[in-house]
């Protein structure tokens, strides 16, 4: 074994372990409020302090290059930390979608990995890797949608036990897989899935090229890799003061080393080796309802009352709710020290995010859709 891997293995074990002693016995049964008590206090705090460590209010190189070097580790530390926050107020499928007039929000939700699926072209039997895939909310709906047999490639320990968990409820234990991972080197044979696809989730890589490379590694020659990419718009200009402020408050409450404009995403996949077939950014529409309505507080966007429970929690009230509860359980002690400091750290990521949205500075789905050649190497 080589002294890499070796450090691989170990980072590995003590994420692991590190990961049982957050979370407690059978965690990956308790969902959102009752996860959140579930929690060692002691190591939560330690999570906490890890996650927001780099985030000092700094936005020069050196802080993030801190932030780009300790990717792994911190994305470890940030999904140990909100896990349970996103299952609360977003369910199991964590990434935006386009909402349509009469269209519910968890319907929206499925079409929109649907969509990815059919661009992609996934077809039944397909081997197929989710990259980030989360607790495997998408995973489970592409599975059903396609009959594609999909692994899910993650670096928490805790969503991957979910996502097992969530498998074997809805009985999709011989459709799919989990495996604990870094993107930025994937340990699975080289030209072994029919298809790629990720979700919200490659933003999380200090270098684009790094994870398009490994994915382009793993892919079949004639294989697909479809992204839905977190990406700052042709707009967005790094020296606006006004625009790094928005694009820090995204990188703070999400977890994000760098958020990178759209041509270093489009040309990084061109560097690796891909053909692009198809790009759109989504967002980038005269949709009646925008992608980042759920943030809002504007009631006017509700399509069902089936959404009114899942709005209330991501709206600025419901948010601003939690932050009190949260502040008010951390001053007697049942929430781990510093707990609202995440919630805060998400409360300015909503705020940036709808703020990047209405000027079209920012996109959470910026679709590309590349291929590897067949004469691929």
């Amino acid at each position: 074994m080589t002294s890499t891997s070796s450090s691989s293995s170990d980072l590995k074990s003590k994420q692991r372990e590190f990961s049982q002693s957050l979370h407690g016995k059978d965690s990956d049964k308790k969902v959102g409020v009752s996860a959140f008590f579930n929690k060692d206090n002691k190591a939560q705090e330690v999570a906490i302090n890890d996650y927001l460590k780099h985030w000092d209010g700094k936005t020069d190189k050196e802080a993030e290059q801190r932030r780009l070097e300790d990717y792994n580790q911190s994305t470890h530390s940030y999904y140990n930390v909100v896990t349970d926050f996103y299952e609360y107020g977003w369910g199991t499928s964590f990434h935006f979608s386009r909402y349509y007039k009469g269209e519910a929000f968890a319907q929206a939700t499925a079409r929109h990995e649907h969509y990815l699926a059919h661009k992609i072209g996934i077809k039944e039997g397909w081997k197929v890797l989710d990259v980030g895939c989360g607790v495997g909310g998408p995973a489970r709906e592409i599975a059903r949608f396609t009959g594609a047999h999909i692994t899910g490639l993650n670096n928490n320990d805790y969503q991957i036990g979910k996502a097992f968990h969530y498998a074997k409820k809805f009985h999709l234990e011989d459709q799919l897989n989990f495996i604990k991972g870094d993107f930025m080197n994937i340990d699975l044979p080289e030209n072994s899935f029919d298809a790629v696809y990720a979700i919200e989730a490659t933003v999380h890589a200090p270098v684009l090229e790094g994870v398009y490379s490994q994915i382009y590694k793993v892919l079949k020659p004639g294989g697909v890799f479809g992204v839905y990419e977190w990406v700052m718009t042709d707009k967005y200009d790094e020296t606006n003061e006004a625009h790094r402020k928005i694009a820090y408050e995204i990188e703070i409450g999400d977890g994000i080393p760098k958020m990178y404009d759209v041509n270093v995403a489009r040309q990084a996949l061109k560097n690796v080796g891909f053909e692009l077939e198809f790009e759109q950014d989504l967002a980038d529409s005269d949709d009646e309802i925008p992608w980042y309505y759920p943030l809002t507080g504007e009631w006017k966007y509700i399509q069902s009352i089936y959404d009114l429970s899942t709005f209330f929690r991501t709206s600025y009230i419901g948010r601003q709710i939690t932050t009190n509860l949260v502040r008010a359980l951390e001053f007697v002690g049942i929430a781990a020290k510093g707990s609202t400091k995440v919630t805060a750290a998400l409360e300015d990521a909503a705020v940036g995010l709808v703020e990047g949205g209405r000027q079209n500075l920012f996109t959470p789905m910026q679709l590309f859709i590349v291929r590897k050649p067949l004469d691929a190497k």
